[in-house]
């Protein structure tokens, strides 16, 4: 019997997939008084830019990551739905 071939780029892109959409639909979920729960989360990195002036070139560094109940359960639905494929 032959396995199932599963690649490890298809399984990023269905997590960042449920990520993002699950972080969308977690912040437009917030402003619903009912729905508030979805949205709560943390934030963490690089708040500030980090600059790096090479007199020639600069260069900077800024990254931070928003997650919330939403995108979790969006990482959750990726990887089941990632699972049955």
């Amino acid at each position: 019997m032959q396995a199932k071939d599963k690649n490890i780029w298809v399984l990023l892109i269905f997590i960042l997939s449920g990520l993002v959409v699950g972080g969308l639909l977690g912040e437009l979920a917030s402003r619903v008084d009912f729905l508030w729960w979805l949205g709560y989360g943390s934030s963490f990195g690089l708040e500030q830019p980090l600059v790096l002036d090479l007199s020639i070139i600069k260069i900077t560094f800024a990254l931070v990551i928003k997650v919330n109940i939403a995108s979790i359960i969006g990482i959750l639905l990726a990887i089941l739905i990632y699972r049955k494929v």
